[in-house]
C-alpha cells in the first residue's frame, strides 16, 4: 500500500518537507491500527480527522452547533502542525 502514497512535490522540488509531510504516512498508521506511530509521525492526524467528522456533519445537517466548533478547530490544527512543523 505505500506504493500508492502521492509523493509531495514541495519536498520533490525544494528538498524539505511541508506542512503536510507525513499525513499520508500517518493516515495508513492509522488504519493498520498504529495510533501511536500514527500520533508520531503526524501529532495532527487525530484533530484532522475530528474537523473532518464536524465538519460532514455541520456540512449535512447546518446546525449551528457544529458550525462553532469548526473554528476553534481550525486553530487547534494549525497550531499543532506548526508547532510540529518547526519542532521537527
Amino acid at each position: 500500500m505505500d506504493d500508492f502514497l502521492w509523493k509531495c512535490p514541495y519536498k520533490k522540488y525544494f528538498g524539505i518537507e511541508c506542512l503536510g509531510c507525513g499525513a499520508q504516512t500517518a493516515l495508513l498508521e492509522l488504519l493498520k491500527g498504529h495510533f501511536d506511530k500514527a500520533f508520531q509521525t503526524y501529532p495532527a492526524i487525530y484533530t484532522l480527522i475530528l474537523l473532518a467528522i464536524v465538519g460532514l456533519i455541520y456540512f449535512l445537517t447546518k446546525k449551528k452547533k457544529y458550525q462553532k466548533l469548526i473554528l476553534p478547530l481550525i486553530f487547534l490544527n494549525v497550531l499543532i502542525i506548526f508547532v510540529q512543523y518547526f519542532l521537527h
